[in-house]
């Protein structure tokens, strides 16, 4: 009989940092009691709708130089963490315990099954095999350090639990900041990253649904610019360029109340004079043809026609009727459309937040705090927070990884 003293691991959050922590925690530290309190009555509710309900575990980036540059708080102290475990080592976590990974043509990566599901039935099998506890509808109400270094934490449920490791896994969770703060752990202002821009004009939010293959945008009198896919929306736009942009400009945009100007390039990287050379080309090859019949960059015909009229040119017209104003008229259009932008929308469900946890303050050698022993943290209770594609949930698992190695001792360092 085994009479070893257990060593208990709290896990504040049953998201995917807390239970990819505690799963690890459970499998390399036999003599550990692992509990994990979820506040809400649902498990995982991040890793369900991610990527339309199919979980976008990660991102085809092999490389921790070039995977940290899709982060704009985080990326320099991520850099070792990802030398220690990035999406290689996702793919075989997951392929080890039955769930096989696929990549797609823009690098994002789903389980072959397509479907979220497989994901939390992998994590709640494991669970259940590693006899890790799990308790719902809990909150922890007080973290209380002790002078030995444990913790005493108080939940919901009127449970005093002595806990001599504590992992704080708790997404944006403004409840346990403030309690951090307590504890005097600096928390970084939140504030919403991922974000679309909400644009009231009519004309265009009637091509709701038209996509962009690759425009280039910018924020008027800053250094913000983005390029990529850009989606017309009922409010807007969206897309990955326009995430990208929030992500990146999360605090500027934040300072100008969501209200700025935006200049959408449609062409993409094209300059002014490139994109006249080709409308040039147009008036001199095919002097006859309609405008309205011949879209350039390959844009549909709707959007084609809004450009037009949007400056009042007259589709009907022939290439070779359309005079030099105009053509400037038309360029400008292409390469410098502004728009007033009058605040924000969330990006369907997949909320980010920019700020918490502030970095300087934590160790990412072992994710311990700096400031106490044994209090821990993995995930976006972090100030970290990436673009969209899978990169959000690689820090989780690598951050909770990281605090497994830590944990994986049998005895708490006193």
């Amino acid at each position: 009989m085994d009479n070893t003293l257990k060593e208990k691991v709290v896990i504040v959050g049953g998201g995917a940092a807390g239970f990819f922590a505690a799963l690890n925690i459970a499998e390399k530290n036999k003599n550990a009691e692992v509990i994990i309190l979820e506040k809400s009555n649902k498990l995982l509710y991040k890793v369900e709708i991610s990527g339309g309900g199919r979980c976008n575990v990660s991102h085809q980036c092999f490389e921790p130089s070039v995977l940290v540059k899709n982060y704009p708080r985080g990326n320099k102290e991520l850099l070792s963490v990802f030398m220690k475990f990035q999406p290689l080592d996702t793919i075989n976590w997951f392929e080890k315990r039955g769930v096989p990974i696929k990549s797609e043509n823009d690098g994002r990566m789903f389980p072959s099954s397509n479907t979220s599901s497989s994901i939390i039935d992998c994590f709640l099998t494991l669970a259940k095999k590693l006899k890790v506890v799990v308790e719902t509808s809990c909150e922890v109400e007080c973290l209380h350090k002790n002078e030995d270094n444990t913790w005493l934490v108080t939940t919901s449920k009127n449970q005093k639990i002595i806990a001599n490791k504590v992992v704080v896994c708790t997404g944006s969770g403004l409840r346990m900041w403030k309690l951090l703060e307590a504890l005097d752990h600096p928390i970084e202002t939140p504030i919403p990253s991922l974000f679309t821009f909400n644009i009231k004009e009519e004309q265009l939010n009637k091509l709701m649904g038209i996509s962009i293959t690759n425009a280039s945008i910018h924020i008027k009198g800053t250094k913000l610019q983005s390029t990529g896919p850009l989606l017309i929306t009922h409010w807007g736009i969206s897309g990955p360029a326009v995430l990208k942009l929030s992500a990146w400009g999360a605090r500027e945009l934040a300072n100008f109340n969501y209200k700025f100007e935006v200049v959408v390039n449609w062409t993409g990287m094209l300059k002014t004079d490139e994109v006249k050379e080709i409308i040039l080309l147009m008036k001199k090859d095919f002097p006859k043809k309609q405008l309205s019949n011949s879209p350039l960059f390959g844009f549909t015909s709707r959007f084609w026609l809004y450009l037009l009229h949007r400056i009042h040119i007259d589709d009907t017209k022939k290439w070779a009727d359309i005079s030099a104003t105009e053509m400037n008229k038309l360029t400008q259009n292409l390469v410098n459309t502004e728009y007033s932008v009058m605040g924000k929308s969330t990006f369907k469900d997949e909320f980010v937040t920019c700020g918490g946890v502030s970095l300087k303050k934590v160790d990412f050698k072992t994710m311990e705090s700096r400031q106490h022993k044994n209090l821990f943290f993995a995930g976006e209770v972090l100030n970290i927070d990436a673009i969209t594609g899978g990169f959000n949930f690689q820090a989780a698992w690598s951050t909770a990884w990281i605090v497994s190695e830590s944990c994986a001792s049998s005895r708490t360092e006193q």
